[in-house]
């Protein structure tokens, strides 16, 4: 495995990162203690530093594992984890409105919650998990800075928010002379790729890194839904759709056409060109962390790319389609655009 510099910063963190939002059987699925500890090991000796984990993943069972997984080498491991939403089952709690959100109070109670669970003094990458749509960005990125300041977070990053909304963080954090965001986790695969119009474009423009979650479509691109094997998705699952198996199918006629496994295809296929992505690769088996970590070892030929992306192509929309259209352009450039040299 190699690294990559995380965003703007100078931390490496391994060019795959380990998902364990399936450590701990609490939600009915997912890896017990020991077989946790076999995807982490695993993970660990094929060189991945990157751990991402959250305050709620199967009701903190995750990161009490995580952190336990870690201590004996903690300055090694690059350890994130989430805050915003609830990480407690308890009623009193589920009613509680200052118990979630992303405002300052559950931030500092969330943390302080997270670094006893993980039983460490600090957190690499503190991620916001999802926009709450009440809380004023001035509040959080001062409250971000000061965890950093404080020396409890490393680094943040901002997951599942729109894309003007990350902009203005980060943009306001510049001119505060705080902290920005160096990463964006957002859910992105084959079968989601809309984060091409707006977020991808973002995250490069500010030098972010994107960690990229479900890279697999909930399990569809690795073609087991195309056998009728089992799986998280039930049937009418909105994941499970005509148009994702037959992206599917094309994900298996690929990797049969190179030998490699469906799985190693739909991960390859958002690293692709200049995106610079980290996948996040979840697994409950040891075979299936096996499997995936295999696509960092394979880079797909040009005419494997176009035929994934022809198949899951998608339309930009307004303003995207509108500005690129060349009668817009040729009145937007004055010249014939191959004339003008880019940055």
């Amino acid at each position: 495995m190699q690294y990559k510099l995380f965003g703007n910063t100078g931390l490496r963190v391994s060019e795959l990162a380990l998902g364990t939002m399936t450590f701990g059987t609490d939600w009915g699925y997912g890896a017990d203690y020991n077989d946790s500890k076999d995807i982490f090991d695993f993970y660990a000796n094929a060189d991945g530093n990157f751990i991402d984990t959250a305050n709620l993943y199967t009701n903190g069972t995750s990161e009490k594992y995580v952190g336990e997984f870690i201590a004996r080498d903690r300055d090694h491991f690059v350890l994130s984890t989430k805050y915003t939403l609830r990480d407690s089952n308890a009623e009193d709690r589920k009613r509680d409105p200052n118990y979630s959100g992303n405002h300052r109070k559950n931030l500092m109670r969330s943390v302080e919650a997270s670094l006893k669970r993980l039983n460490t003094e600090f957190i690499d990458i503190l991620w916001l998990h999802a926009w709450d749509f009440h809380t004023p960005i001035e509040e959080i990125m001062r409250g971000l800075n000061d965890l950093v300041t404080n020396g409890k977070v490393n680094y943040i990053g901002i997951s599942d928010t729109p894309a003007w909304i990350v902009a203005e963080a980060n943009t306001l954090a510049h001119f505060r002379g705080w902290n920005a965001f160096a990463g964006l986790q957002i859910e992105y695969s084959l079968v989601q790729r809309s984060a091409e119009r707006d977020l991808l474009p973002m995250a490069k423009h500010f030098g972010m890194s994107v960690t990229n979650w479900s890279p697999l479509g909930g399990g569809v691109l690795s073609g087991k839904y195309l056998k009728n094997e089992s799986g998280r998705l039930p049937l009418g699952s909105g994941k499970r759709t005509e148009r994702n198996l037959s992206i599917a199918e094309v994900v298996v006629n690929v990797a049969n056409a190179y030998g490699y496994s469906p799985s190693q295809v739909a991960i390859a296929f958002t690293r692709r060109n200049n995106i610079n992505t980290i996948p996040i690769i979840g697994s409950r088996t040891l075979a299936q962390i096996e499997d995936c970590l295999g696509a960092a070892k394979i880079v797909l030929p040009e005419a494997a790319i176009i035929e994934l992306e022809s198949v899951s192509k998608i339309e930009l929309g307004f303003p995207h389609e509108f500005l690129k259209s060349q009668n817009v352009k040729d009145i937007v450039l004055g010249v014939n655009e191959e004339k003008i040299i880019g940055r």
